[in-house]
């Protein structure tokens, strides 16, 4: 989600972002140095970055910053979590504090520009939808005219909320409100019909209401989010280590490498295996990382559908099907380039 006010103060960091970028060059020797990879995560949302009863971080988010542990130190533990609001991410990431951004945040042209952003990737592809109770009987937004939608106020999802009513000719009464968490709460006490933010945050703020199983989400998405991890402009050898993580977690589902047979595969015949896994082949060394990089991400986390199945999948609370984030092969949007 994207506030009005966070646009603007991210773009009041851009000037630094992009002064500072040329400082940013040595950031794999900088993590190296450190022992830490210091992650940029949301405060607390369930499924993609959330801490659990042990204190423990976890999530599909979080599940990133491990890989990319993994692939520079071999160890999944070797991250610092920065939890961070929607209006402390970015000059955060600008300024040096975090390494890497993993917060459901939404890659976008201007950020990619303005802000001295690099995004490395989608790691799940998302869409403002709209979640109603049970008892209303509704299975299409098109059926809402005449509702009342609890939305945040000064946001985009406030526009495309008005936005989607006028170009289908509906009515709608907003209730507008300006922290998420209340707008939560008023939906769940009955003020609206309605409640509306990205996808992602319907499934998880619906765990939290008084009687999740009483509310559905209406499988409409009204806009385009694409989630991805960032990293600051200006280090290409940073970018490319985060960006082909991504990647290498895709390449592996198509393949069938997993976490629990990766080794084995280590002895596959198959060409594009062995090349993938270091058999032969200095891809990683080319990136500043042993070559058996990829050995180290599945190993620590498994694959894209591994990661996703864990955190967000339909076995979990939140229940999400794979959708448009199956791979390419299975009629989804997830599709990497080859490692080659």
């Amino acid at each position: 989600m994207k506030t009005k006010s966070l646009v603007a103060a991210a773009l009041g960091f851009s000037v630094v972002a992009i002064a500072a970028s040329g400082a940013s060059a040595a950031t794999l020797d900088d993590v190296k140095s450190r022992g830490t990879v210091r992650c940029g995560v949301n405060t607390g949302l369930p499924g993609f970055a959330s801490q659990n009863d042990q204190g423990q971080w976890q999530g599909l988010d979080v599940d990133y910053c491990k890989a990319v542990a993994a692939a520079v130190f071999g160890d999944v533990t070797k991250v610092q979590y920065v939890p961070l609001s929607a209006v402390q991410r970015f000059p955060a990431l600008q300024n040096g504090e975090i390494d890497l951004l993993a917060r459901n945040t939404t890659w976008t042209l201007s950020r990619d520009t303005a802000l001295g952003l690099d995004f490395a990737g989608v790691n799940y592809y998302d869409g403002q939808g709209f979640m109603v109770k049970k008892e209303l009987n509704v299975t299409s937004a098109l059926q809402l005219s005449g509702a009342t939608v609890c939305v945040q106020s000064g946001t985009t999802t406030e526009l495309n909320l008005a936005d989607y009513f006028r170009a289908n000719n509906m009515q709608f009464n907003p209730v507008v409100i300006e922290a998420q968490n209340d707008v939560n709460a008023a939906y769940d006490s009955g003020r609206c019909d309605v409640l509306t933010t990205d996808q992602s945050g319907l499934y998880a703020s619906r765990l939290e209401l008084g009687k999740p199983d009483d509310n559905v989400v209406l499988p409409e998405i009204i806009s385009k989010e694409p989630l991805a991890p960032a990293v600051r402009q200006g280090d290409s050898q940073w970018f490319d280590i985060v960006k082909w993580t991504h990647f290498a977690l895709l390449n592996a589902e198509e393949l069938g490498i997993t976490q629990a047979n990766v080794q084995e595969m280590t002895k596959s015949p198959n060409p594009e295996i062995q090349r993938m896994l270091g058999v032969g082949s200095t891809f990683g060394q080319d990136m500043g990382l042993t070559n058996d990089w990829v050995v180290k991400i599945i190993s620590g986390v498994g694959n894209y559908s591994e990661v996703f199945e864990r955190n967000i999948g339909a076995a979990t609370p939140l229940g999400i099907a794979r959708g448009q984030n199956a791979l390419w092969t299975k009629g989804g949007l997830q599709y990497a380039p080859p490692i080659r």
